[in-house]
């Protein structure tokens, strides 16, 4: 066995706490990480834990998620070998449409460093490598008046994922160790994305910077869209973001359109 695959397989072993807070260069983030080795989702563990009064920064890890979900109400699937975590914050209530920016900007700086793969954000929550999704994030809050109790960043990463055994998803999803062709080392993927996502949190009160690299990271403007959002359906041309994170959609009358949330899907 090369000695990179050794490493790999290694490191896999022992995604404990104690391997991903070593020496990680973070003030909170991931400082504090609950490992389960298999769990039906980590979004619900970290709430609870929220609402138990987590500190900032703590971190719920899953070897394994057997009933992740993805936004709308959709299953997100996380078996062995990928990432599934999230990540408890208590940001000001002026950050919070922001932290989709930072999980999705992460994850793609994340991509790139450790696997060397460019990926691609689609609004509002995926990364694609290849045009085919590698990455689902979540954001869920609880907000009493202008106060945020807290707030979670759920990320989701296909990275040991075999598509073979997964047919059914292969003609959407990718996974990183399917693209290079050799698997991928979790454990500096997590540490990566632990320190990134520390790093443009922080960068949020300095003003524009987060949200004008997610606007050009965006794989969707410009582009033919359709936009299923609630019950309703919109066709046209993806112009612009706003700062919100909301989508500006312009109609074939030429009127635009703002979208808080929904489904894109891009139209040839």
């Amino acid at each position: 066995m090369p000695w990179h695959q050794f490493h790999v397989k290694m490191t896999e072993n022992s995604l404990s706490p104690a391997a991903i807070t070593d020496n990680l260069e973070t003030r909170f983030i991931g400082q504090r990480v609950i490992y389960y080795p298999r769990l039906t989702s980590t979004m619900d563990v970290a709430k609870r834990k929220a609402k138990q009064g987590a500190i900032e920064g703590t971190v719920v890890l899953a070897g394994e998620q057997t009933a992740g979900r993805g936004r709308m109400k959709r299953a997100w699937l996380s078996p062995k070998g990928n990432i599934a975590l999230s990540i408890i914050l208590r940001p000001s209530s002026a950050y919070l449409s922001s932290l989709i920016m930072v999980a999705s900007l992460a994850t793609v700086h994340c991509i790139e460093k450790v696997s060397g793969l460019k990926s691609q954000i689609k609004w509002p929550n995926d990364v694609l490598v290849n045009e085919k999704k590698v990455c689902g994030i979540l954001t869920e809050s609880d907000v009493r008046g202008n106060i945020v109790d807290y707030a979670i960043i759920g990320i989701g990463i296909n990275v040991n994922l075999r598509l073979s055994e997964f047919p059914e998803i292969s003609p959407t999803a990718t996974s990183l160790s399917h693209e290079l062709g050799r698997d991928v080392s979790r454990l500096d993927m997590i540490r990566c994305l632990l320190v990134e996502a520390e790093r443009l949190y922080l960068a949020l009160p300095a003003g524009e910077s987060v949200y004008q690299e997610w606007r050009d990271r965006l794989v969707t403007l410009g582009k033919k869209v359709q936009v299923r959002s609630g019950e309703a359906t919109y066709r046209g041309i993806a112009e612009s973001v706003a700062s919100d994170g909301s989508l500006l959609l312009r109609q074939s009358d030429g009127s635009l359109t703002k979208i808080v949330a929904g489904d894109v899907t891009l139209r040839q």
